[in-house]
């Protein structure tokens, strides 16, 4: 009997690793796994990296110089720009092209060792970076380009290539990123305040209503137990970046969307570990006051609440901590903070200033974890 047990026990056991494999397998294929293709791309993010890892934290002051040419797209739209012989220029290696093409921009006789700039100036007055790169210490660069279909000669009138060259000069100073970063870093940790404050004063008496061993009596208390318990499930199901989208759209992007995203989903966070604790109490002290003649109201004042205080006000503060690091995300979406300044930062190739920022975040969630860990400690 014993080895029948025991081979029904393999055969089950052998048939559970046999399904684990198959799942891992297909969801290998479905994710689209090419371990291959993240050891033949590595070069692709070597300058990514590279940028993160030297963030732009000090500068000097600097000197802005602007040169421009036209430059036709398609060929024959209209008139390219005569190329100087000497002085500050730009040669592009083709006089025009036709959209999607690529090609090659030199500059000469630029300031050495500066920071270029290179951006399609449209007809109607709009801007969009192309590239950025720097000047070698003969003052010359090379670059590639593509004529992208929104430069396009528009009325016959071409959009023209500028380049900006900002010249490091003088003493060390604070960058701009770094002071754009310090002030996106205070609208997102108070973000994650006020929406933590506003989820417990909504959540705490919720959190009542939610906890079995309060409410859960009888069918009127067991219906208000089922239905508070629900919210807190629905609100918890949905995502603080479609909470964030939705608040967006409705309000239009910024930190007032984002507050409002952090709150919703802080509220049923918040209340469904609040009356978690409040089902874990010591039921002596209840039944204490429940026999001296004690009513409700006085049983949760006097024999709940001392119970719950710490544990209360310890997942006030580990929220916070987490809604900081979920505010950088939905500011990324355009809930104002951190995060849409890394956005806008990596969609316009500034990468040594998106690395300033997420060097920040680093710092600030390292230091929240911290604080609220020892805050936590001094309370249990």
């Amino acid at each position: 009997m014993d080895k029948q047990k025991l081979n029904i026990r393999i055969v089950r056991n052998s048939m559970i690793a046999i399904l684990i494999v198959v799942v891992i397998g297909l969801s290998w294929r479905v994710t689209q796994i090419n371990l291959k293709k993240l050891i033949t791309d590595l070069p692709k993010g070597e300058k990514l990296v590279k940028a993160f890892l030297t963030p732009d934290i000090f500068t000097r002051e600097f000197s802005t110089k602007t040169i421009e040419i036209a430059f036709p797209i398609p060929c024959n739209s209209a008139t390219a720009s005569a190329v100087p012989a000497s002085g500050p220029r730009l040669v592009p290696s083709v006089p025009c092209a036709n959209q999607r093409d690529k090609f090659t921009l030199l500059g000469y006789d630029l300031a050495p060792n500066s920071d270029i700039a290179v951006r399609w100036h449209f007809p109607n007055g709009g801007e969009m970076t192309a590239v950025r790169t720097k000047t070698d210490g003969k003052g010359s660069f090379s670059i590639e380009v593509e004529a992208r279909p929104i430069s396009a000669t528009s009325n016959g009138v071409a959009s023209k290539l500028q380049a900006t060259v900002q010249t490091p000069q003088g003493r060390l100073i604070p960058s701009q990123s770094l002071k754009d970063v310090s002030q996106a870093l205070f609208v997102t940790v108070f973000m994650a305040l006020i929406s933590t404050t506003a989820a417990t004063i909504i959540a705490a008496p919720l959190s009542f209503l939610a906890a079995s061993n309060i409410v859960r009596h009888g069918c009127v208390g067991s219906s208000i137990y089922t239905i508070t318990r629900s919210i807190f499930n629905l609100l918890r199901s949905y995502d603080p970046l479609v909470m964030a989208t939705v608040f967006g759209f409705w309000l239009s992007f910024g930190p007032f969307p984002g507050v409002l995203a952090l709150t919703v989903v802080t509220i049923a966070s918040l209340g469904k570990l609040f009356s978690e604790a409040i089902e874990h109490i010591d039921q002596g002290p209840i039944e204490a006051l429940n026999a001296t003649g004690a009513n409700r109201i006085q049983t949760v004042i006097y024999a709940v609440v001392p119970q719950i205080v710490p544990d209360f006000v310890s997942y006030i503060i580990y929220h916070w901590d987490i809604n900081v690091r979920i505010s950088t995300i939905i500011g990324y979406v355009g809930g104002g903070g951190i995060g849409y300044y890394l956005s806008e930062r990596i969609n316009s190739l500034r990468y040594n200033q998106a690395g300033t920022a997420v060097w920040a975040i680093v710092a600030v969630v390292w230091l929240m974890d911290f604080l609220s860990a020892e805050v936590r400690k001094k309370l249990t």
